[in-house]
């Protein structure tokens, strides 16, 4: 049975650390979780071998006082703030055939988070005159990305141990956009579907309020046992020998 877990943690690296903690839990026999969070205020989070200045513009962050950490899974960096929900979920690789390769699990789990979003699309259309025109337009692109009418709404990433996986995301509602253009450079890898596009052009808010996203993940994840419990103590190693220090942070 998976867990669900809506938890946000007060800072940005406590967030990060939690993710890779659950999944170090669910590795040592604990269970699946669907967690949910959500910044209180921005930050930028680099993928795990990204270099910090080809992907970030460092001044402007610095100016802005906008704080740059680093996750522990690939993918590009991104800008984290008030209408990003994020999701974490941790799954044991071996109760899913479809998890057994990084392939596999993405395109299992992203048809699961296209499901979801087109739910909560479906959901809020009688209600918003911006949702009922995205309805049947989710699309799965590159590799982990969800697109609704051709501009990324969610990006996503995995990080894997020999039992289990965390794949994790962002699905957009309501960013400012505007910061992801101030804080990132203009990515140095880019899949074929955006076209060269720069941020404000290639990234869409989904017009659907994060409650209903998080119902909608929830249901369609069947996260029906609520919990609170989470593993603090191994958040807070993490915190402090990896995600708050510059070795880390700044490690490329």
């Amino acid at each position: 049975m998976m867990h669900w877990l809506d938890l946000t943690l007060p800072s940005p690296a406590w967030n990060l650390a939690c993710e890779e903690a659950l999944l170090d839990q669910c590795e040592n026999g604990g269970p699946e979780v669907l967690r949910v969070w959500e910044a209180e205020s921005p930050f930028v989070v680099l993928g795990y071998g990204n270099r910090l200045d080809e992907w970030v513009n460092r001044d402007a962050c610095h100016r802005l006082g906008v704080p740059i950490l680093r996750r522990c899974s690939g993918g590009g960096a991104v800008v984290q703030s008030h209408g990003c929900l994020n999701y974490a979920v941790v799954l044991r690789a071996d109760k899913h055939a479809s998890l057994a390769s990084i392939p596999g699990a993405n395109h299992w789990i992203m048809e699961r988070q296209r499901q979801a979003v087109e739910l909560a699309l479906r959901n809020a259309a009688s209600r918003s005159a911006a949702a009922a025109p995205l309805v049947g337009s989710v699309r799965i692109c590159g590799d982990t990305d969800l697109a609704v009418q051709g501009r990324k709404c969610s990006g996503n990433a995995q990080r894997r141990h020999s039992q289990s996986l965390l794949f994790h995301g962002s699905l957009l509602w309501g960013l400012d956009v505007n910061l992801v253009t101030q804080c990132l450079r203009g990515p140095p890898r880019q899949p074929p579907y955006r076209e060269g596009r720069n941020h404000a052009d290639f990234l869409i808010n989904l017009p659907v309020a994060a409650d209903l996203l998080k119902t909608c993940l929830r249901t369609v994840w069947g996260a029906s046992e609520s919990t609170t419990q989470w593993p603090e103590p191994a958040t807070a190693a993490l915190v402090a020998g990896k995600y708050a220090t510059d070795q880390w942070i700044y490690r490329w």
